[in-house]
């Protein structure tokens, strides 16, 4: 006998497809059908003994001769069914228990079941899950619910409708009639009213078909604990969620929480989108966010929930932060933590971590920027300031970090904005904008006086440091580094005095001090190794690689260089893993490697898309164009050069000047 259970939310077509298939295998079973609607999803599910004594009249057994028990009416129905070839379709069933006495048990014969609820316990039965439609399908039933005529012209904002819709085919049913009924409308007015998520599933409604009204019967099937659990979660912004942060949220052990979100996946309530990974249908969440306002009647309990999210990133990220950079004194000035967050036994499990928590990560970061988890938002992006500098969550990262400095200069929280300006600077700063950057370093300095907070003045002042060496304002720079070390030495720091003594040896190596510039690096990239700092050892062997190209050990330099990049490469750090090419084929170029030097630095473009901004991509370009013009490929190097000279040019750099020598060398001549 063969036994197929399709499983999925509330409102996906389960029982349409299975009536489909029913009858597209009508031709397999000669001597019928039987269907019944078990009422699974409601107050009171059909009693099997019913559905059997139901089954038995249909198939011709006399009323008198239908026994009373259970066992003895599926004993019947199963030796009737004996020899016949039948498909019998349960829909909407509550559990595997319900459906077991209605199965038929024999050769020839096939059940097909629906359920809300995965069969995981119906021996021998094929599961399927269904999920929501594609884009394409969607579309495609949106369209052949209002017409071609009405969708052809405004194809975007049909497209608008369908994703509010979740792709869910009952929500797209109920906005499909809806508008098929209203001629007046267009589909625009449509998206526009599904575009407020607070009113998203009051009006998906028409007539006796409502989303709400679905889910509605399968959260009245669960327990207390599961009831609550499907609320809470449902609070927290983010694409998923993990179980460590799922049982910090619900404030339970990991393995009770595990039980909870099973069952909430066993259901259709959530979906399980990776081991140990939950999410919601959007419009469940939606739903789920309406039921914690209603069922959850102290409004402390949801932002306690919340609060527990924050506190879990926040501590976990601390000891990411305090593996991946020994000594640094950050983690011991972030606000204060009722949890002691997750431990990794590698540096390469913390990283993992971070980069898998990302979205979730910066999600509850946002949603926490203002009133009391204000602080802890703040810290918790500071600390997490790799998923920018990694260029892979840098977007998000930065909305995330202007809402919480606006967030903080609204309530005049002079502590958060000052760090979350340095933050925003440092964003500034690995995206090329290095005006902005400045512009926030300065007043993060300003904050931090009126704070009282000495960290962001030391960072402020590495980064001015660092912006004015780019700016060739040489002298400015020294001063600011010089300040930062002695800040970074005031507060014990030392990390922040090896990141701010690298940097002063890059300032006087662009003032002709390379003698100094050499021993800077030396000294920065050896507090580093003190303190086993691998990933910011790499920034010291970054500015050591600079300072003895420059002095001529060119091999030496080269690698300085390759030791750094394969840490930042290793790090997911595009930006300097992209400039440590490019400086690997500046030494290729001094070396008379150009071939080298082309290929690093081809590979250096590719590295930086999208991040580290077009004054860094247009240093690249000209030595790119340096490397192609020594292989012969003349044409190819002025291409580089042109472009080169567009960007510096737009951006008012010096630089332009070095590349017309390189474009027109007899005119400068």
């Amino acid at each position: 006998m063969a036994v197929s259970a399709l499983a999925g939310i509330g409102g996906v077509g389960k029982t349409t497809l299975a009536v489909h298939v029913a009858h597209q295998a009508r031709q397999h079973f000669p001597d019928g059908q039987l269907y019944v609607d078990l009422q699974g999803a409601g107050a009171r599910a059909a009693e099997p003994e019913t559905v059997l004594g139901a089954f038995l009249r249909a198939l011709g057994t006399a009323d008198s001769a239908i026994p009373d028990s259970l066992d003895e009416r599926a004993a019947l129905y199963r030796s009737t069914l004996d020899g016949r070839r039948i498909l019998v379709l349960l829909d909407n069933a509550h559990d595997a228990a319900q459906i077991r006495p209605l199965l038929p048990g024999t050769a020839g014969c096939a059940a097909l079941v629906t359920s809300r609820v995965r069969m995981v316990d119906l021996a021998g039965a094929h599961l399927v899950d269904l999920d929501v439609m594609s884009p394409e399908e969607a579309l495609q039933l949106f369209t052949r619910i209002v017409g071609e005529e009405r969708i052809d012209s405004e194809r975007e904002a049909a497209l608008d409708v369908v994703a509010a819709c979740g792709f869910l085919p009952l929500a797209i049913r109920i906005a499909a009639s809806r508008l098929a009924a209203r001629r007046t409308w267009t589909v625009s007015v449509l998206a526009a009213k599904l575009a407020d998520e607070r009113r998203r599933l009051d009006e998906l409604q028409a007539g006796d078909l409502a989303v709400k009204a679905t889910f509605e019967l399968g959260y009245g099937q669960l327990e207390p604990a599961q009831a609550r659990a499907f609320r809470l979660l449902g609070l927290a912004d983010g694409p998923d969620i993990s179980l460590a942060a799922a049982a910090a949220l619900l404030n339970l052990e990991a393995h009770v929480a595990e039980d909870l979100l099973e069952a909430l996946v066993d259901t259709s309530l959530l979906e399980s989108a990776a081991p140990g990974r939950y999410r919601y249908h959007d419009l469940v969440r939606l739903y789920a966010r309406s039921c914690a306002e209603r069922d959850e009647q102290d409004p402390k309990g949801r932002e306690l929930a919340l609060s527990r999210l924050l506190d879990f990133y926040l501590a976990t990220v601390a000891r990411v932060s305090a593996m991946e950079k020994p000594g640094d004194t950050l983690v011991d000035h972030l606000a204060p933590t009722s949890y002691a967050g997750l431990a990794f036994s590698s540096r390469r499990d913390a990283q993992d971590w971070l980069y898998a928590e990302a979205g979730t990560l910066l999600a509850c970061a946002r949603q926490s920027a203002g009133g009391q988890t204000l602080r802890h938002a703040v810290d918790l992006l500071w600390t997490a300031i790799e998923l920018a500098e990694s260029g892979a969550n840098s977007k998000e990262y930065e909305a995330t970090v202007v809402a919480a400095c606006k967030a903080a200069e609204l309530v005049g929280d002079a502590k958060s904005e000052g760090r979350a300006l340095i933050t925003l600077a440092n964003v500034h700063h690995v995206s090329g904008r290095f005006d902005l950057a400045d512009h926030e370093c300065r007043r993060a300095l300003h904050l931090s006086a009126v704070a009282q907070d000495p960290l962001p003045a030391c960072w402020a002042s590495n980064l001015l440091g660092i912006i004015a060496l780019y700016e060739n304002r040489h002298k400015d720079g020294e001063e600011h580094l010089t300040r930062a070390i002695a800040h970074f030495r005031e507060v014990e720091d030392r990390p922040g005095e090896a990141a701010a003594l690298c940097n002063l040896s890059r300032v006087h190596l662009a003032m002709g001090r390379t003698a100094s510039a050499v021993s800077l690096a030396q000294q920065g990239t050896e507090m580093y190794d003190e303190m086993d700092h691998a990933l910011k050892g790499a920034n010291g062997r970054y500015a050591l690689g600079l300072a003895l190209t420059q002095s001529g050990r060119l091999e030496d330099a080269a690698d300085s260089l390759k030791e750094a990049h394969q840490v930042f490469k290793d790090s997911r750090q595009r930006l300097y893993e992209g400039m440590a090419l490019f400086r690997l084929a500046e030494v290729d170029i001094a070396a008379g490697r150009p071939a080298q030097a082309a290929a690093n630095s081809e590979i250096a473009l590719t590295v930086l898309r999208g991040i580290g901004g077009e004054w860094r991509r247009g240093n690249v370009l000209t030595v790119l164009g340096r490397a192609l013009s020594g292989i012969g490929q003349t044409d190819r190097a002025q291409v580089c050069w042109r472009e080169a000279l567009a960007i510096f040019e737009a951006l008012g750099s010096p630089e332009a000047d070095d590349v017309r020598s390189l474009l027109h060398p007899a005119v400068v001549a």
